[in-house]
């Protein structure tokens, strides 16, 4: 195990390269000390960047807000398809997709919508073209050709269409141009990578324009399935948008835009976490020879997941993408993505309107091979037989103008949002669920001397009262033994069991007044106010059906002897009910049971929220402003779209009243909250410019979903002004059992009163620019953001206790969350003698500080810090009418995980040992999976344009 004072060091390292490179960038504005002064340029000249992050067209070094604009040249470079490529441009953004590509997350100052459970709303939304997107995943398409990106940090409770808690992601395409042109671009590169891309655009008449983008990508995987053959994570998409702008007058603008994406791939794979690349796995993953029997310092998981068919070494392959996949299952997603959108602007006299109305769907289905591990444990069957669907309609409308003379620059406006959300699931249990269920129970318990994983329920053959050997084997269950060992039988029975068609429907209504000013109180002091009202509604329902008829067989063989059993020791009764719970919670596990066959349920919900702004910047000189500023900020609460919460699986539905409908309210979580403050500083020269701002934001209500291995939980986190007593946390901290603390239930409660924010964010965050020639730019970022729980946390509003998966959070930084970042990019473009020819060199960069990749923040999910670099090398002709370009992604080929998570259904049996040191602390004996992010690709690019 690496020392501590190893990982400061490395964690120092990587902070010195942050702070170097962002140094560098500030200290060379001497090289621009006689250019003129301008404001904030784009990477071509010393043109003004313009971006509308304030619902009006302003110079973004006179925008009192923390935003960063990401102009069309820069994202080429970059070699930018999609948002995820902003990480390297924007150090507070981190994009990452998991489990489907369809449903990538973005983060903000380590604030971000956890796991991609379609009922929570994204904390940083997508707009594109001023239109809102249903999920930030959308944003993982192509994207075509692209004017700029506008990243805004802070909660975005004002304009921006829907409200969002923590950012937003403006991405403009490029408009209709009224004189023609073209462009053309092929590119080849590794894994067999194709991308063609084009797009044309000019005049039909004097006052209508029309523009045409397409690309077509075809890319191999990066995962190997050695046993079926084929590649996982390849790419096979293709998008298309057309626009017209009509523009008959000066004061009309009509743009008309539509669009469509299609994917058809697969996606996503996952290897095992090894103690190669996670100190803390230890011995976690390490087996026992075949035919002995689990010690303290082994894994009896491991020896089942073995017994049945799984490589060994598997569980130790450091980066290796060769993956293990069960023969037939299939990662195969499809996603379809279009709608149409159209925005008018026309200008009164003095007052304009602007109006933006669209409609999307978005359907994306996805298959799995969910336990992501050779065993037949747990599978998703064909992707039209599970997806999410959204049916989206929204308009937005504008006025703004001046008043008194211009000292008032005044908005009003409104927004209204419908969204149809349909979700269909058919999670099963895979072929070999049942023998895997039974030899995972009996390795960790009494019954281990039965344990016979090539036999019907892992059981010795004959193995009934009467044999010889049974009662010295079961008799420790005592009464219960000939049911327990019926019931290990019965669990073979499981064996591609589970949902048949369960669907989810939400149906949700948005809609919002706002207004937002600008009071020019002097030439130099500028006072923002704004203010919005929130109504939201959902209406939701659901159906279930299911064939898992041994959850109830099971049921029915132990269920007495959990409550009844009276016959021997103690220690007998105890074994026993243990081993009756054990059994009903592992064929029933994930709630996939027979009880919901044919049920259906529904609920409804409705909130109102006053959000908004109050900004006060002054302009000392012309090229500084400082700024102060409060901003509340929401997000909508919802529904969990996961009927794990319906129930515990260890009580039938009899046992409460109304079965499945009378549980439905623990599906609902709150709206999340956050009241954020800053202090920045733009300095601006054009050459040269610097921002500096300081924030805080406290979130109240925080929406977290995890998944436990068992079943995803969705929670509010709040946080306690009273002392828990460590009712919120791991209790080995304090009494050595491991694991849990089983009195939290009622330790953990806080009063109703003292319940107030769970989550701080606060940091500050520095960029910088230099452009001290045509042909040279220099950009750097530095983000430092300590996002973390309080040190007393609840569940709710009402001061509930935190759910014991979640018992590491208190006093941690959020998952996702690296308390340093820095970027950097530099881009040299010189002519090339006197014939018109120019060279590009281009080079950006990421550093990250080391963090947890687990919204449970399991030791064993822990990324340390890395750096990425890209780069690119090419030669440009005559006004770049054509040009070919080398480039490389991850070019020094750095191995790191997006996401590491519990293995579904793979926890063995609890370590012997309790000591806080223990290498398997604090997961018992849970191994991990890990997604990991992408290889170093490289290739050519050939450009054209007309």
């Amino acid at each position: 195990m690496k020392s501590s004072s190893l990982r400061a060091a490395r964690f120092m390292r990587t902070s010195a390269l942050g702070v170097s490179l962002a140094i560098a960038a500030v200290s060379v504005p001497a090289f621009a000390q006689d250019a003129p002064a301008e404001t904030a340029t784009d990477d071509s000249d010393n043109t003004p960047i313009i971006v509308t992050a304030q619902g009006r067209s302003q110079l973004l070094s006179d925008v009192p807000v923390a935003i960063s604009a990401v102009s069309a040249e820069t994202l080429q470079n970059s070699g930018a398809n999609d948002i995820r490529q902003l990480n390297q441009l924007a150090p507070s953004l981190l994009v990452s997709s998991t489990g489907s590509e369809a449903n990538g997350s973005a983060r903000i100052r380590g604030i971000g919508t956890v796991g991609d459970n379609p009922g929570l709303e994204s904390s940083v939304p997508v707009f594109i073209d001023g239109v809102y997107r249903s999920r930030s995943g959308i944003g993982l398409n192509e994207l075509g050709e692209i004017d700029r990106i506008e990243v805004q940090r802070g909660p975005q409770g004002t304009l921006g269409g829907r409200n969002s808690s923590a950012g937003l992601i403006s991405i403009y395409s490029k408009k209709p141009d009224f004189n023609f042109g073209a462009t053309g671009e092929i590119t080849y590169g590794n894994y067999d990578y194709w991308r063609l891309g084009g797009s044309v655009t000019g005049p039909i008449s004097d006052t209508l324009a029309a523009r045409l983008d397409g690309v077509w990508v075809k890319r191999d995987g990066f995962y190997n399935d050695t046993a079926n053959d084929r590649d996982i994570n390849n790419r096979d998409r293709y998008f298309l948008r057309g626009q017209l702008l009509f523009e008959p007058t000066d004061a009309l603008s009509v743009r008309l835009i539509a669009d469509y994406t299609s994917r058809d791939e697969e996606c996503c794979a996952a290897t095992y976490v090894g103690p190669t690349v996670n100190q803390y796995i230890g011995n976690l993953n390490t087996p026992t020879a075949v035919g002995a029997g689990a010690t303290p310092t082994s894994n009896n998981i491991i020896n089942v997941l073995r017994d049945l068919g799984q490589s060994v070494g598997a569980f130790n392959q450091g980066y290796s993408r060769d993956i293990s996949v069960t023969p037939g299952r299939s990662f195969a997603g499809k996603t379809k993505d279009y709608g149409f959108s159209g925005q008018i602007d026309y200008d009164f006299g003095g007052v304009t309107l602007t109006s933006i109305t669209a409609y999307r769907e978005y359907r994306s289905s996805q298959a799995g091979d969910v336990d992501y591990g050779t065993v037949d444990i747990l599978y998703r069957g064909d992707s039209d037989d599970a997806y999410r669907q959204f049916h989206t309609f929204t308009q937005e409308l504008r006025l703004q103008g001046e008043a008194f003379d211009g000292k008032l620059d005044w908005l009003v406006g409104g927004f209204y949002a419908n969204e149809k959300l349909r979700v269909r699931d058919n999670l099963r249990f895979g072929e070999d669920y049942g023998r895997f269920a039974a030899c995972r129970l009996i390795t960790g318990t009494a019954l281990a001397g039965l344990y016979s994983p090539t036999s019907t329920g892992c059981v010795v053959p004959f193995a009934a009262p009467g044999v010889p050997g049974f009662a010295a084997i079961a008799g420790a269950a005592g009464a219960s033994g000939p049911d327990i060992v019926a019931a290990l039988t019965a669990l073979d029975g499981l064996s591609d069991r589970g949902s048949i068609n369960d669907r989810y429907s939400q149906n949700g209504e948005n809609w919002a007044l706002f207004t937002h000013n600008i009071f020019h109180i002097t030439d130099k002091l500028d006072f923002t106010f704004g203010v919005r009202y929130t109504n939201d509604k959902k209406k939701f329902a659901a159906t279930f059906t299911n064939d898992n008829t041994v959850c109830t067989t099971v049921q029915g063989l132990v269920l007495d002897d959990l409550t009844t059993t009276t016959a021997g020791t103690a220690t007998q009764i105890g074994t026993a009910r243990a081993l009756a719970g054990a059994l009903i919670g592992l064929s029933c596990q994930g709630n996939s049971t027979a009880e919901l066959n044919n049920v259906s349920i529904r609920d409804k919900r409705s909130e109102d929220e006053w959000t908004g702004t109050a900004i006060l910047s002054y302009k000392p000189i012309d090229d500084l402003m400082v700024y102060a500023s409060y901003s509340r900020g929401y997000k909508a609460g919802g529904f969990n779209l996961d009927r794990s919460a319906l129930k515990s699986p260890i009580l039938p539905f009899a046992a409460t009243p109304g079965g499945a409908q009378g549980l439905v309210q623990n599906l609902q979580f709150d709206p999340e909250k956050v009241d954020s403050y800053e202090i920045g500083a733009k300095y601006s020269t054009g050459p040269f410019g610097l921002g500096l701002t300081l924030f805080r934001s406290d979130f109240s209500s925080f929406q977290l979903n995890t998944f436990n291995g068992t079943v995803f939980l969705v929670q509010n986190v709040n946080g306690c002004d009273s002392d828990l007593n460590g009712g919120d946390r791991d209790q080995s901290k304090f009494t050595g059992a491991p694991n849990f603390n089983a009195a939290a239930a009622t330790t953990g409660a806080c009063p109703t009163d003292d319940v107030s924010h769970g989550v701080r964010s606060e940091g500050f965050e520095l960029e910088a620019s230099l452009v001290p020639a045509r042909s040279f730019r220099m950009t750097a970022g530095l983000t430092y953001a300590k996002t973390k729980y309080r040190g007393q946390l609840v569940g709710n509003n009402s001061g509930a206790p935190l759910d014991q998966a979640l018992r590491l959070l208190p006093g941690n930084n959020l998952s996702n969350a690296p308390e340093l970042v820095a970027t950097g990019s530099v881009a040299w473009t010189p002519d090339i003698g006197s014939s018109g020819l120019s060279g590009l060199v281009y080079i950006d960069g990421r550093m990250t500080s080391d963090y947890n990749t687990g919204s449970d923040l399991f030791p064993q999910k822990e990324q340390n810090g890395y750096a990425l670099f890209n780069a690119r090398i090419g030669i440009r002709g005559p006004d770049e009418k054509w040009g070919i370009e080398f480039w490389g992604q991850n070019i020094f080929n750095k191995q790191y995980a997006q996401v590491a998570f519990n293995s579904p259904f793979q926890e063995g049996a609890t370590s012997a040992t309790t000591a806080f040191s223990d290498p398997q602390y604090p997961g018992g004996r849970q191994i991990f999976s890990q997604f990991l992010a992408e290889p170093r690709t490289y290739g050519v690019t050939l450009r054209g344009k007309f």
